[in-house]
């Protein structure tokens, strides 16, 4: 796994002072891009209060969402997830928090790891003005509280649309656990997900 610049435990991260709060539940939307959504998709998955994960791209236009033109760096495209989550049982601050000390390095430019371009940039999608009044309100936290060692470069933009990947391209950490892209970025953040974070994991079936 790559190294990090975070300076302190993921479970001592702050929580957002400012959040999404709603009494009357129904669903919401996050749209975040930490670098190969492979592994941002992983890490969401696991939650309690996450009802679906797709992986997709946003930040272009349709006729250049697949992926071979995405890695091409010839587009704008970020690689995303898509996040649908309960409003009663999880916010978009927390999921900001996993966002932030979890899914991925948020003070690495245009990059995460070896992976490098703006479609591997570091991006949070509002869908409107109250995502973005709290994504911007978390970074300001974050930067004042000194939690990395850099500053945080996570662009806020506009969510015009999302576009779903390729199918093989979803559950793919799942699906493949044995890749060893998977087994050496993506595992260990979700090991970490479920180390720091255990009240926040979904319930395991029997």
């Amino acid at each position: 796994m790559f190294d990090t610049s975070l300076k302190m435990s993921p479970d001592r991260f702050p929580d957002p002072v400012l959040d999404v709060q709603t009494e009357d539940g129904g669903e919401g939307i996050a749209v975040l891009a930490g670098g190969c959504f492979w592994c941002v998709e992983a890490v969401y998955k696991e939650l309690d209060g996450v009802l679906e994960v797709t992986s997709g791209y946003a930040g272009d236009t349709e006729a250049t969402a697949d992926y071979r033109t995405v890695c091409g760096g010839r587009t704008n495209h970020a690689e995303v997830v898509e996040i649908r989550f309960d409003l009663r049982r999880i916010t978009f601050g927390q999921l900001l928090k996993v966002f932030f000390s979890i899914a991925h390095d948020p003070t690495q430019l245009d990059r995460q790891g070896n992976d490098r371009g703006r479609q591997y940039r570091s991006a949070i999608f509002y869908a409107n003005k109250k995502q973005k009044e709290v994504a911007e309100a978390y970074i300001e936290q974050l930067n004042r509280a000194g939690v990395f060692d850099a500053p945080i470069v996570t662009t806020l933009e506009p969510l015009e649309a999302f576009y779903e990947a390729e199918a093989y391209h979803q559950d793919y950490a799942a699906q493949n656990p044995n890749q060893p892209y998977i087994a050496y970025i993506s595992t260990p953040k979700v090991e970490k997900l479920r180390e720091h974070f255990p009240d926040r994991l979904k319930e395991k079936k029997l």
